[in-house]
């Protein structure tokens, strides 16, 4: 039990640490080029989906088990923890664009988990 847990955590240190240089590298590029709101849209969900893959494959690396399972168990986690600062800090409920990009999000972590689970099992 603990052991999943540490991978969770690494999944979600991993999901968080991305999404935060993401943020730094995508605000920079638009205060000094002249990139648009529709790239800026496109850009943020393909760098989520690549944060919620590389969460998911960094906890299946930790954990070693069950890669479909805490990979989910990841995006779920990091899905909630955004969903409660939107409701409670935001006052926002969740749109059902947000509910299949969410869908979309917690795909890329299973996926991520199994890829993670699979290539630590292939080095040992």
């Amino acid at each position: 039990m603990k052991h999943r847990f540490t991978g969770l955590l690494y999944g979600w240190l991993a999901i968080l640490t991305l999404m935060i240089l993401a943020s730094i590298i995508l605000s920079l590029l638009l205060r000094f080029t002249s990139l648009g709101a529709s790239t800026l849209s496109q850009s943020t969900t393909v760098i989520s989906l690549i944060a919620f893959l590389s969460g998911g494959i960094f906890a299946g690396l930790k954990t070693g088990e069950r890669g479909w399972l805490i990979g989910l168990l990841t995006s779920l986690g990091f899905s909630l923890f955004v969903f409660l600062y939107q409701y409670l800090g935001l006052q926002q409920s969740f749109s059902w664009l947000q509910l299949i990009y969410h869908s979309a999000f917690l795909l890329a972590g299973m996926i991520g988990g199994m890829i993670g689970v699979n290539v630590k099992q292939k080095n040992s």
